[in-house]
């Protein structure tokens, strides 16, 4: 059951169709495993094919009333030799071994000193359980824990857990965070996300102007944060040189863009009807081009219902790798797909995957969306885009669009050139004029190497194209893609 709360209960309730402060608080799951339990003691009783066993306390466990049949009498105090011998048989029920009345099983049951071979017999309430009484209790324990999971499969909100203080020496805050929070998620999630910074991730972290080393160990870093999931939910990771974090409670807090320090989060998606989130991945390998029917299987191809797709190059600093991004964006890039990332630093997680990529391979990695009930809208701030002015009015274009900001989330792929550098040391300025024109739409995010985006909305059928006769151009430096994902209506 402990195992049951770490993979069916988790963080605080964060839900995406929030309109205000707070958090949601929905029933933990072991509360509801204590309410379901007693239901289903009330439908089955006592155990079957036998009465109430009645323990010494006189009240039965299994069936929850009083018991009132006295308990058998201390055979010790019958007193030795043949007289003791004689009315310690008629103690248990005479000769025959038959079972005490006030207590019965099935016919199958035997007294201890047949199958033992011993004289003697233990009294029923001191007995240990029967096979047929520990099979009864794991058939129980698999029962609640199916309801359980029923139950958390019918809360299909999109819930999140951040955190932007630094951790323990030898481990990310990340992992201190979603081992917290996790048990107070109402939700069983299908796919994870999660971000998180270069620097403190590998173990390194600044200090007075220089870098010096951690204790960390990046991939025991990832293990950990795999280990906290369900073995089935498909978890994606990857690392930064720096991240955008709304912080937990509600999408109304102020989304922080984090570009020095400690901090991260994690995306918890569950099985959302109408909706289907999918992890894909392309490894370089320059003896082989990618093959149509690897893009089909991960339904990027041929898939009338594919609406988005988050895309990241990583270890995009080797020979071939820009190239090979490049490649894979012109294959997706179609007029109506969404198409948004970057180039991070590191793949960190992809449990999809059996064997995951070393740190020497690079390749494609990323998330697809499809849904006929999901729309999304996307904004590119260019190098004009370069003060608060101006980027309010990019965030207008944005709200154009006009996608439903309840069941929705937001992007932020910048390069690592821009933030408060790049504004005059004046920081937060994209996030900030994006949370003044979205202010319940939480905002996730990261500073890499390069961007992946243009203008383009995707709502159903409708599609505007704002780059005219030419052809898009996806990949950018020095720019900033802002991208709204409206995954339908919550249940």
């Amino acid at each position: 059951m402990q195992n049951l709360g770490r993979s069916a209960g988790f963080g605080k309730a964060v839900y995406l169709d929030q309109a205000g402060p707070g958090t949601g608080e929905g029933m933990r799951s072991a509360d509801l495993g204590v309410q379901m339990m007693g239901s289903l003691r009330t439908r089955l009783g006592p155990p079957l094919g036998r009465t109430c066993p009645a323990p010494r306390s006189g009240r039965c466990r299994a069936c929850a009333q009083g018991s009132t049949a006295a308990p058998p009498p201390s055979l010790s105090a019958l007193g030795p030799g043949p007289n003791g011998i004689e009315k310690r048989r008629e103690a248990r029920g005479g000769q025959g071994g038959e079972r005490p009345s006030h207590v019965t099983r099935g016919p199958a049951w035997r007294p201890r000193s047949a199958a033992l071979g011993r004289r003697g017999a233990r009294p029923a309430h001191l007995r240990h359980p029967s096979n047929g009484s520990r099979a009864l209790f794991f058939s129980v324990s698999r029962l609640w824990k199916e309801c359980v999971r029923r139950t958390l499969r019918t809360q299909q909100s999109v819930a999140w857990i951040s955190t932007m203080e630094p951790g323990p020496p030898e481990m990310h805050s990340l992992v201190q965070v979603l081992a917290k929070e996790l048990e107070k998620v109402h939700a069983l999630p299908q796919t994870v996300l999660y971000m998180a910074d270069e620097d403190t991730f590998v173990g390194e972290e600044d200090g007075h102007g220089h870098k010096k080393a951690r204790k960390r160990n990046p991939q025991e870093i990832a293990r950990a944060i795999e280990r906290l999931f369900p073995k089935r939910c498909h978890v994606l990771g990857v690392i930064t040189p720096g991240v955008i974090v709304t912080p937990m409670g509600s999408g109304s807090n102020r989304p922080q863009e984090i570009e020095d320090g400690e901090a991260g989060f994690a995306i918890l998606f569950p099985k959302i009807d109408g909706v289907k989130i999918e992890t894909f991945h392309f490894l370089k390998d320059l003896r082989k081009c990618i093959h149509e029917s690897k893009l089909i299987e991960a339904g990027l191809k041929n898939n009338p219902e594919l609406r988005v797709v988050l895309i990241f190059g990583y270890n995009s600093w080797k020979i071939g790798a820009a190239g090979f991004l490049q490649k894979v964006v012109n294959i997706l890039n179609e007029k109506s797909v969404m198409l948004a990332g970057g180039q991070v630093d590191r793949l960190t997680s992809l449990t999809s995957e059996s064997n995951p990529p070393t740190n020497e391979a690079c390749g494609v990695v990323g998330l697809s969306f499809s849904g006929p009930q999901i729309q999304s809208a996307s904004v590119l701030l260019n190098q004009d885009v370069n003060d608060e002015k101006t980027a309010e009015a990019a965030m207008q274009r944005l709200k154009a669009a006009n996608i439903p900001e309840y069941n929705t989330f937001g992007f932020m792929f910048a390069c690592v050139g821009r933030g408060f550098q790049y504004y005059r040391t004046r920081r937060n300025v994209e996030a900030d004029a994006f949370r003044k024109f979205f202010p319940t739409v939480p905002l996730f995010g990261f500073f890499g190497n390069g961007e992946i985006g243009c203008d383009r909305i995707v709502t159903g059928n409708f599609i505007l194209r704002e780059c005219n006769e030419v052809e898009d151009i996806l990949l950018h430096s020095y720019t900033t893609v802002m991208i709204l994902i409206h995954l339908g209506p919550t249940k």
